[in-house]
C-alpha cells in the first residue's frame, strides 16, 4: 500500500490528488493530520518534494521505526532528511537553472545499473537541474548519479528500505514547469508500486 503525506501545497495537491498520478497513491494524509496509526496499513511511504523538514522532524522516532520494522521509506527532493532521519549524508549545491542554454549542456545524470529503475525512467528524462548529492554510507548505494555523484540512493535499514533523492519532481510537475519532471514521474512512481525493483 501507497501512502503519500500532503503538505497542502498547490503542487502536492496536483501531485498527489490529480490526475495522472492520483491512481498510484492507496492513501494521503496531510501532514498536520498524521498519526502512526496511519502507518498501519502502509507498505510504502512516499514523502513528496518540499514538504517542510519542521513537520517531519518531530516524526524522526515513528518514521525510523517504520523503516526498520519492514517499510519502505521515500524521500524526495529538497524535503532534508538529513534533518529527520540518521545516517543521510547531503551536499547542498548552488542551482543552475539555465544550463540548458549552453552549447551542447549536459548535465551527466545517469543510471547506476544498481536496479530496474532504468525500466520505468527514461533517460531524457532525467535532466532538469540539480539541489545536491550525498556521500553513501556502509549499505547505501546509488542508483542515479550526476557527474559520479549519488542524488537518488537506497538503502536496506532493518527489514525495510530507504530510498532518497535530491530531485524535486514533484514540485516542478505541480507548478507546470518543466515537462522533464512529469515523464520524470510517470516512470518513478510505476517503478514503486512495482516494489522499486
Amino acid at each position: 500500500m501507497l501512502t503519500a503525506l500532503d503538505g497542502g501545497t498547490y503542487y502536492h495537491h496536483r501531485t498527489l490528488w490529480e490526475l495522472p498520478f492520483a491512481p498510484h497513491f492507496d492513501a494521503v494524509i496531510p501532514i498536520r493530520a498524521f498519526t502512526p496509526d496511519h502507518l498501519d496499513a502502509a507498505t510504502m511511504l512516499f514523502v513528496p518534494c518540499r514538504l517542510n523538514a519542521r513537520l517531519l522532524e518531530p516524526l524522526r522516532p515513528v518514521l525510523t521505526d517504520f523503516i526498520i520494522e519492514g517499510g519502505t521509506l521515500v524521500a524526495m527532493g529538497e524535503t532534508f532528511p538529513e534533518r529527520w532521519l540518521p545516517g543521510i549524508t547531503a551536499h547542498p549545491m548552488e542551482t543552475s537553472f539555465w544550463w540548458w542554454l549552453e552549447e551542447g549542456a549536459d548535465l551527466h545524470v545517469r543510471f547506476t545499473g544498481a536496479s530496474q529503475i532504468a525500466d520505468y525512467v527514461d533517460e531524457a528524462a532525467l535532466a532538469w537541474h540539480l539541489h545536491g548529492t550525498y556521500t553513501l554510507g556502509p549499505g547505501q548505494r546509488a542508483l542515479l548519479e550526476a557527474s559520479g555523484r549519488p542524488i537518488l540512493f537506497d538503502e536496506r535499514r532493518g527489514n525495510g528500505r530507504l530510498i532518497a533523492t535530491s530531485l524535486d519532481p514533484c514540485y516542478h510537475h505541480g507548478s507546470h514547469f518543466m515537462p522533464a519532471t512529469t515523464r520524470f514521474l510517470e516512470g518513478f512512481l510505476p517503478w514503486l508500486s512495482a516494489g522499486a525493483p
